[in-house]
């Protein structure tokens, strides 16, 4: 009996996708957008180093929701950003805001993006995140 070969970090049918915030810094709103979905409309889970500004945030979910309907078996997206420790002195917490300013992100978060044929729901608190992905 033959058996089906799969890559690290893929399960049956779907992947996750690492991006790292240099992949996508020098990338316009709509360039952005276009690689992100790209990537999800992959049946790829999506984990980038970051956040998106929230224009861009705003954008994405706009973008998704005119796709249902549209594309098939798209059903949408699951989005969420898990921020940094804020644990930080005042000086700290200024330096993080001057870099991130500069950098136009956040580069201490971490954003998952899935697809909600997969992906069911994103709970997250302080001390971990949980991915529940539909059956």
């Amino acid at each position: 009996m033959a058996r089906k070969k799969r890559g690290i970090g893929k399960i049956e049918g779907f992947s996750i996708h690492f991006l790292s915030y240099s992949d996508i810094k020098n990338l316009g709103t709509t360039e952005r957008i276009k690689k992100i979905l790209n990537i999800v409309l992959g049946n790829n889970i999506l984990i980038f180093q970051g956040r998106l500004r929230p224009d861009e945030e705003t954008r994405l979910i706009e973008d998704t929701m005119a796709m249902i309907g549209h594309v098939s078996n798209f059903k949408g997206i699951e989005l969420a950003v898990v921020p940094r420790n804020n644990e930080k002195s005042i000086f700290g917490k200024a330096r993080e805001k001057i870099a991130n300013a500069i950098s136009g992100g956040d580069l201490g978060a971490i954003t998952i993006i899935g697809p909600a044929t997969i992906v069911k729901e994103i709970k997250k608190d302080p001390k971990k995140i949980e991915l529940l992905l539909n059956k």
